[in-house]
């Protein structure tokens, strides 16, 4: 006869306990389901392009015929020997714009960190300020900074030191807009804040006693930034630096708007042969081999930055 239950009516029913294998699997795959959605992402918008650009860079054909997969390496060398100028200039143009907005975004970060006081705030909202206004408004603004006529062109004519810019090459005669002058400044301008937010995010969690304790030690001020405030925001620096210098390289809009045909950067010559020309294989190879020369000059530079040397 079967065992009659002792369990009250009405009561819930025991829950069998979770063996204790099968919980510790449970919490070990926690990490794995809360990445799976940025594992997705990834696969969707990052990795499938990134197959079917490396697909369309080796393929041969025309938009009559189609194209087909054939396996034709010879476009990368083809399309590097046709256009390694300018690969060469949006790499100049890139460090030249990402060395300015360093020296420029260093002190202003300092400041709002360790010297705005109550107009932290205020002084970080102007700085994300202009990602309120588009990256083409905010280039066509340039335009008219830069015009012939304008102030900026006037003061520096009657100072003489669009004669000593061009002598150098970074301008033309007493104009600034169509030089390579006009695109940098572009570039420094729109990837400044780029710069400056890490640089802040750096500073700002440095103890201020580490400085009183320098102060102590007698450090002067120029000391104790070398010695202590400069190799602790190194992070910092390294994070502005490569947040700055990898959308530079690519960039295609400063160099349309501010400059001329002789200032045309890589990223100029890809956007016309996807959209223009329609040869998709030459601009599927430009962009990985743009891709590969960044990533190259990232990995050593990280790896340089991760040494002493620069600390």
């Amino acid at each position: 006869m079967a065992a009659l239950s002792t369990a009250p009516a009405g009561a819930p029913a025991e829950v069998p306990p979770v063996p204790p294998g099968a919980a510790a699997r449970r919490r070990r795959l926690v990490p794995y389901w809360l990445l799976l959605p940025g594992i997705l992402w990834l696969l969707v918008f990052f990795a499938a392009p990134m197959v079917y650009q490396a697909s369309t860079s080796v393929q041969t054909g025309s938009l009559e015929t189609g194209y087909q997969v054939t396996w034709h390496f010879a476009t990368y060398w083809d399309a590097f020997r046709e256009y390694d100028v300018f690969y060469l200039r949006s790499l100049i143009y890139a460090g030249i714009a990402t060395v300015l907005c360093l020296a420029i975004g260093y002190p202003l970060a300092y400041t709002i960190a360790f010297k705005a006081g109550r107009w932290r705030n205020v002084l970080l909202v102007m700085v994300i300020a202009p990602f309120f206004t588009s990256f083409l408004i905010r280039t066509l603004a340039w335009k008219t900074i830069l015009a012939d006529d304008g102030y900026v062109v006037t003061v520096l004519d009657k100072l003489h030191i669009l004669n000593v810019t061009a002598s150098l090459g970074i301008t033309a005669d007493d104009r600034v807009l169509a030089t390579p002058l006009a695109v940098v400044c572009g570039l420094t301008y729109n990837f400044l804040p780029f710069m400056i937010l890490p640089l802040y995010s750096s500073l700002e969690r440095i103890d201020p006693r580490l400085h009183e304790a320098a102060g102590d030690l007698y450090a002067r001020p120029f000391t104790t930034f070398r010695k202590v405030t400069f190799p602790i925001s190194l992070p910092g620096v390294v994070a502005g630096t490569l947040l700055t210098f990898i959308p530079a390289s690519g960039d295609y809009i400063n160099a349309e708007l501010l400059g001329s045909p002789s200032e045309q950067m890589i990223g100029n010559v890809i956007q016309s042969k996807f959209l223009t020309v329609l040869d998709y294989p030459t601009a599927a190879a430009l962009s990985f081999m743009l891709m590969a020369a960044i990533l190259v000059i990232v990995s050593v530079y990280i790896r340089k930055a991760g040494t002493e040397e620069l600390v």
